[in-house]
Formats: C-alpha cells, structure tokens, sequence
C-alpha cells in the first residue's frame, strides 16, 4: 500500500485499514498517532474486518486495552491516551502482549515512542481538506 493516504470520509478510513492488514504477519506492531477524532479506531474496526473479524470495535479509552480474537490473528488494541507514565503501559502487560503471535495496535502511540520495538509501523493520521491523511514512517513522528 503507497502511503500517503487520503481518507474522505470514515468509511473509507475503514476500507482503507482493511486493505492494510490482509497481509500483515503474525507479530506486527503498528503505532497510531493522532489527535482527538482523527479515525484512529475507524482504521482499526477496517484492520479486523480485513484479519477476517467481525467482532464489534470499540475505543479502548476507558478500558486501555481490548482484546479480539475473531480473525487470522488475534487483535491487541490499545489506547495509551489516559497513561501517564511508561510503567504503567508495562503494568498492563506490554512485553507479553509483543510476544504473542498477534497484532499490536496502541493509539496515541506518540505519547511513549520509545517502549515501541525495532521494526513497528507507525502511522499518523491528520485532517486534510475535508478528510483524513495518513502518513507512515518507520520511526516515531517528529
């Protein structure tokens, strides 16, 4: 996938994250970067329905962390907004969860960039025109 992306609307942001992750392998660690609104749950609702699940998506704001298991692969989502210290993403079990045969996605990722491994993709998501643009980088935006 050629990466900037131009997201009209949330649907597409949607098809877009599902065309993302038909592919992706076991292990995978994405980082999401973006503000308040920006779709970082929408692309993650497409990136299940493109691992194949039809589980019901939800932001993990207030639960930090949700688990889904419906797909190819099992789905780590979480949401790093309301942490405020690195240890406390590690009290939620961070380390284990790297080491599952998953996928890891943790929204406002820009927050603790350097608790992410070698090799994650990072994608930031901004508002453009009337739509969203994502960009990715494979390192920690500056």
């Amino acid at each position: 996938m050629d990466f900037p992306i131009f997201c009209p609307n949330a649907d597409s942001l949607v098809e877009r994250g599902a065309e993302f992750a038909r592919e992706l392998p076991a292990g995978t660690v994405l980082a999401l970067v973006g503000g308040l609104g920006m779709g970082k749950t929408h692309w993650t609702k497409g990136m299940l329905r493109g691992l194949g699940s039809d589980e019901v998506v939800t932001s993990p704001t207030f639960a930090l962390l949700q688990e889904y298991a419906g797909g190819r692969l099992p789905v780590f989502h979480f949401d790093l907004y309301r942490l405020e210290t690195e240890d406390e993403v590690l009290q939620l079990g961070w380390d284990d969860y790297l080491e599952e045969e998953g996928i890891v996605i943790a929204e406002w990722a820009d927050l603790f960039p350097t608790i992410f491994p070698e090799g994650t993709i990072w994608l930031k998501i901004t508002e453009e025109k009337e739509g969203r643009r994502i960009d990715r980088a494979s390192g920690p935006f500056s």
